[in-house]
């Protein structure tokens, strides 16, 4: 199969239509459930149905939904935007449908002989059902219904505020004193050309922030940085936190973390806290000797420049002296290192590695390239109609993803890896069609779509990669590896719909691939001598693994107890978040925030689906840790067969079974948190 599984060439106005059509035909078929007699009421005639719409229409919904991420024209943005609202809208709609709950509660009763998947899918119905409320009183259900959409609107607003950030700042060359030429070279000049413009974008914006000598620019970006929709978006999220504590209590949880952790690994807030508490005070001896650390680097640099030593380690100071423990203390150069990572050879490794890891080929999609005015037209973002090609931007690349025994396709994704006006501003994982049986039983392959905004080339060299972003590319490529490897009959269970807390460990495994010298090797060479990295870097590359480890992980524990605090508090209260912030940022991470600031108005997992389950990242890391250490790298990394064993028990099942359960099958016994904690250096 050599054409685009899914084709992006709707117009503004084609997708408007589309998103209304999609909701009608959902309409109809719960209607058509709804009416069902309570004697005629079986899953065949309920809730297969219902399973078979959300088969074969997922793909049109997520078609209107993801061009907000990636459209280089607004208009198609904007509708996407308003696409979205409208369907999100439609999904509590459907959800509080008390003639559909009323329709499965008869299946119910029935107890057909179903088959495992079946039962989970009529099981899962009936839970969602209730946790919306359904078997409340009309009066109770109608405000849980309001709220629902609500804070859906609300948080489509603070992404779309986010997306649509355009500030760049202007910094002389003297300012950015420490980058490389190559960073400077490529940045935009200001119209008077006395100035060089940075953008809040992650490749500016790391970069300056690890390398930029001068402490005032660094203060600058990062307070810049850390305001991000802060005007726009801090009553935003006030207001989401109200009404997600309302809807808690009318649903008889105590706080809107109780009733998210109830269906998760975790179970409650309770064993959450513990874990982070647990963890926090493992990590606070190492973070403490670490800050010291860095304190003693900045005193000597203080002096040496001639700059006022504070005595601190500010939100501006963190990763530019973390970055000196990596080049001082295990001299790791990371713009040596790049050098040997230029994408398309990162690329091609990465690529090579999943192949022989996972049994699977990749092949890539040759797209008929969209006419040069089409093209120039949307980079000029000016254009009302996308290219007539079924990619969105010439840099697009796509690729199938086949069984390399069968020669079964299991999927198809894209990769859209540079930054640009208007896209989404960070690196995830978008699933666009779900694997899974549709009406008939023939199978529905898969397709998703990897955004990042790693460094573009030049017209002088490819683009190269640091190390960390390499770790990006393999953690996000894992997510749309879950995506297309999972063989679910249904949508429901496909891919990354697993428990929220284990959706971050298929991903987090594969970034050790980034640690082992035989995979470095596959995916590095210069990008001018070709050569391979030379192997004393490799070794102190290797040896910095844990550096700064207690501090960038308290940072994590202090991310995942903002998001507890904020979702466990009572009564309706507006939440003053940045204080909040503010004070566990001092009290656990040991790093005040820059004034004025508020990283939670930028903080979009707690709008995008990670409300009260950002502990997941760290959670998942427990038994991503297990898996790698007992498995893969004692049987070899490169090892086919446990690589199809780790298909056949994670990835293969999608959300059909337990996380706790697939785990075990795959480790032969209970998970433990032992290589996690060694991994931390603890």
């Amino acid at each position: 199969m050599s054409s685009l599984l899914l084709r992006f060439t709707h117009s503004a106005p084609e997708i408007t239509a589309l998103a209304a059509d999609v909701a009608a035909k959902f309409r109809n078929v719960y209607d058509v459930a709804a009416s069902v007699p309570a004697d005629k009421a079986t899953f065949a005639t309920v809730i297969q149905p219902i399973g078979d719409a959300w088969a074969s229409l997922s793909a049109a919904s997520e078609y209107c939904q993801f061009p907000r991420h990636m459209s280089p024209i607004k208009a198609v943005r904007d509708a996407s935007a308003e696409a979205c609202k409208m369907l999100s809208a439609l999904n509590v709609e459907l959800g509080m449908r008390v003639d559909v709950y009323n329709a499965v509660l008869a299946v119910s009763k029935k107890n057909e002989a179903l088959e495992p998947e079946q039962r989970r899918y009529l099981d899962r119905m009936l839970r969602d059902f209730r946790r919306n409320g359904l078997h409340l009183p009309e009066d109770q259900r109608a405000e849980i219904k309001k709220i629902q959409e609500e804070i859906s609107e609300l948080a489509i607003k603070f992404s779309t505020n986010l997306t649509e950030i355009k500030t760049k700042l202007p910094f002389t060359k003297e300012q950015l004193e420490g980058l490389d030429e190559d960073f400077i070279n490529s940045l935009t000049k200001s119209e008077d050309g006395t100035h060089l413009l940075i953008s809040l974008s992650y490749p500016h914006y790391f970069p300056c922030m690890k390398k930029a000598v001068r402490p005032e620019t660094r203060k600058t970006l990062e307070a810049a940085f850390q305001s991000r929709g802060i005007v726009e978006n801090t009553p935003l999220m006030q207001r989401i936190l109200i009404l997600r504590q309302r809807q808690a209590e009318i649903l008889g949880y105590k706080t809107h973390a109780h009733y998210i952790t109830e269906t998760r690994m975790a179970k409650s807030p309770e064993r959450v806290r513990e874990f982070l508490t647990s963890l926090n005070e493992k990590l606070t001896p190492l973070a403490q000797a670490e800050l010291q650390e860095l304190l003693t680097l900045k005193k000597e640099e203080c002096a040496r420049r001639g700059y006022e030593f504070d005595s601190r380690i500010n939100g501006w100071d963190f990763r530019y002296y973390a970055q000196q423990i990596e080049e001082k203390r295990f001299q790791v150069d990371h713009n040596e290192l790049m050098q040997y990572f230029p994408m398309p050879v990162v690329t091609k490794g990465l690529l090579a590695i999943y192949e022989k890891v996972f049994s699977i080929t990749f092949e890539k999609v040759n797209v008929p390239a969209a006419t040069a005015a089409a093209s120039a037209a949307a980079d000029a973002n000016s254009a009302d109609i996308p290219p007539a090609n079924g990619i969105w931007h010439p840099e697009v690349l796509v690729y199938n993803v086949r069984d390399t025994a069968t020669q079964e396709i299991f999927g198809q994704f894209f990769l859209d890896l540079h930054p640009r006006e208007g896209k989404y501003g960070h690196a995830a994982c978008f699933g666009l069609q779900p694997g899974c049986e549709l009406p008939g039983g023939q199978r529905q392959i898969a397709v998703a779509a990897m955004l990042a905004n790693f460094t573009a080339p030049t017209k002088d060299q490819p683009a190269l990669m640091l190390h960390d972003e390499v770790e990006t590319y393999f953690h996000e490529l894992g997510h749309v590896l879950h995506q297309l490897l999972a063989r679910t009959k249904y949508a429901m269970f496909s891919g990354t719909r697993v428990e929220r807390d284990f959706v971050e460990c298929p991903s987090q495994i594969l970034e050790n691939w980034c640690w082992e010298k035989e995979s470095l090797h596959m995916m590095s060479q210069h990008h001018q001598t070709g050569a391979k990295i030379p192997e004393a870097l490799l070794d102190r590359l290797l040896a910095s693994r844990k550096a700064n480890a207690g501090l960038f992980n308290k940072r994590q524990v202090l991310l995942a107890t903002f998001d507890q605090t904020i979702h466990t508090v009572m009564g309706g209260q507006t939440i003053d978040v940045a204080n909040v912030f503010a004070e566990l940022a001092k009290s656990i991470w040991g790093i005040e925030v820059t004034p004025g600031t508020s990283m939670p108005a930028s903080f979009e997992h707690l709008v995008g689906g990670y409300d009260s389950q950002y502990y997941g990242y760290l959670w998942s890391e427990v038994y991503s840790a297990d898996i790698f250490f007992s498995r893969f790298q004692p049987e070899g990394i490169l090892n086919s067969e446990t690589g199809r064993a780790y298909r056949t028990s994670i990835l293969q099942p999608g959300g059909s079974r337990d996380a706790w359960d697939m785990v075990v099958e795959f480790l032969g016994r209970e998970p433990n948190d032992a290589a996690f904690l060694k991994s931390k250096g603890l």
